[in-house]
């Protein structure tokens, strides 16, 4: 016992209640979607497609290990490293996103999807895109705080890249682009921008993405939705009242696991409303300990920030952390009728291939601003205000 325990204190560094958390999200995700496949499998067996229950969630497993070996490979960098390299993560997702709106795959009438040449496995650029902005935006809001309050040298950068990237989004991705903006939001509230820099970001920002939405493949989509959840005179969407009866029929305790009925009716219910399947399986019980992991995961997040030694890390950490927690409080809230349909999956838990990856990479640059913390110190004869913000290239 003793060895395996030297082994994880040398190679699982960083929170170790992080990483208790994401293992125990990755087996809840690996039951849940297991049981949720079944009609997909069966569609794909209609299609002539192979693809048994068994062969999804073989699949499905095989990327929840890739993300945790991406979370431990990036856990490992020093994460004053992410700061040079969210430039270039960057630079690359503005021609990605372009070209998956112009030539991309589609799905319900939105292009999010390219296909990568050789290995044909698809991709959501929006995913590495989200990534590269909350790391970008915390390197240039930590570079800049002897100077927050200069529009032209702080204000100016922040709004360029924000409504560059939440712009392109938008075109095919209304949802995603709306919970990065807010997260860009909470990310310069911490940062110090002051109120009428945020407001007026607000203003830009949302001016320019509310033309690229009308002019989007989006608005007609966005339109009707709004329109569903806040005309009361409507009928509830077809996914939505499936969903209602899986959480009214779950009880307390469930009907256990594998036991769901409304898998086999509701779409999409080892995606976007995975949440729904968990309840019904697994009860109310079941649902508020989701709830609270998805809590604990946030408080971790928010004491790796106040342990933090340098601005970086602290608003690298925060932003990633939230990112993750209100995506995962929008989709559990659309699945119990609080807010109108999204299609964001439920992070960690949903089946899906570059949300998982995306994700293990932010929780590992998460660990890996937490390791820092106990091992990363100024070195001899450095000063300290130059070691808490590590030194940047002059690119913006």
């Amino acid at each position: 016992m003793e060895p395996v325990k030297n082994w994880l204190q040398r190679n699982l560094k960083g929170d170790p209640v992080l990483w208790g958390i994401v293992i125990v999200f990755s087996l809840i995700s690996m039951a849940v979607v297991y049981s949720a496949t079944g009609t997909l499998a069966y569609k794909n067996e209609l299609r002539g497609r192979a693809g048994s229950v068994e062969m999804i969630l073989v699949k499905h497993t095989s990327l929840i290990f890739a993300g945790l070996a991406l979370m431990w490979l990036a856990h490992r960098v020093d994460y004053r490293h992410y700061s040079r390299l969210s430039l270039y993560a960057l630079l690359l997702s503005v021609p990605l996103l372009l070209f998956t709106y112009l030539f991309g795959g589609s799905v319900n009438g939105a292009a999010r999807w390219m296909t990568i040449p050789v290995i044909n496995q698809t991709f959501q650029p929006s995913d590495l895109a989200k990534l590269a902005l909350i790391s970008h935006l915390a390197s240039m809001l930590s570079r800049r705080q002897q100077y927050i309050d200069n529009f032209k040298t702080t204000l100016l950068p922040v709004i360029l890249w924000v409504g560059v990237i939440c712009g392109l989004i938008v075109l095919s991705n209304a949802s995603t682009a709306l919970l990065l903006f807010f997260t860009c939001l909470l990310l310069m509230f911490i940062g110090r921008v002051p109120l009428k820099h945020m407001m007026l970001t607000v203003l830009i920002v949302m001016s320019l993405g509310g033309v690229a939405l009308t002019v989007g493949q989006r608005w007609g989509t966005v339109k009707s939705r709004i329109e569903s959840f806040t005309d009361k005179s409507k009928p509830v969407p077809f996914q939505l009242e499936h969903s209602y009866i899986a959480i009214a029929t779950g009880g307390i305790a469930g009907k256990g696991p594998g036991q769901s009925t409304e898998r086999n009716i509701m779409p999409h219910p080892y995606s976007d409303f995975i949440y729904a399947i968990i309840i019904e399986e697994y009860g109310l019980l079941g649902g508020v300990a989701v709830l609270f992991l998805y809590l604990a995961f946030l408080y971790r997040g928010l004491l790796t920030v106040m342990r933090s030694y340098g601005a970086f890390g602290g608003l690298l950490s925060a932003g990633l952390c939230f990112s993750l927690v209100l995506q995962a409080m929008v989709n559990m809230g659309v699945a119990v009728g609080l807010g109108p349909i999204t299609g964001l999956p439920l992070p960690l838990l949903s089946m899906g291939g570059t949300s998982l990856i995306f994700t293990g990479i932010s929780i590992g640059v998460i660990l890996s601003v937490s390791r820092g913390e106990r091992e990363i110190r100024p070195m001899v004869g450095e000063p300290e205000d130059e070691a808490r913000i590590p030194k940047q290239t002059a690119l913006a």
